[in-house]
């Protein structure tokens, strides 16, 4: 090995459940506060897959053609009088964003961040216009 050679890592591990949850919690710090502040009833989950239930209602055959979901009402939809239900939930699904990482030259935080960003925009009713100016303001 010579000195223009950078050496392999073999100590690198794909991050587990918890290191991507933290993962994900710490890109969401990284957002404008605004955008957090109407987020603060949002809860965000990482699983390895969706359900069988989720993968059939939204016609998709591999359970890694799913990255992430948003579950529930978003903002521009709600009003006041509704009745109490469950808390919007935005899901980051860990094996397919592996797997998209491993395909793409992006570091996970990246692919973690941009996720995250995309499903957060569907509790907003965000357009994928609105969603890339968020995430270029975190780049």
């Amino acid at each position: 090995m010579d000195a223009t050679t950078t050496p392999l890592r073999r100590d690198l591990t794909a991050p587990d459940l918890g290191e991507m949850e933290q993962m994900a919690r710490e890109e969401f710090a990284r957002l404008p506060e605004t955008f957090r502040a109407l987020c603060r009833d949002l809860v965000i989950r990482v699983e390895d897959f969706a359900t069988d239930e989720v993968l059939k209602k939204m016609g998709l055959e591999s359970e890694f053609d799913l990255l992430g979901l948003f579950e529930g009402i978003g903002l521009p939809f709600q009003s006041e009088g509704d009745v109490a239900r469950m808390p919007n939930m935005v899901w980051l699904y860990r094996r397919p964003i592996l797997d998209y990482w491993a395909e793409h030259e992006e570091t996970i935080g990246t692919v973690v961040s941009h996720v995250l960003i995309h499903e957060i925009g569907h509790h907003f009713g965000l357009s994928d216009e609105d969603m890339e100016a968020i995430e270029a303001s975190v780049a």
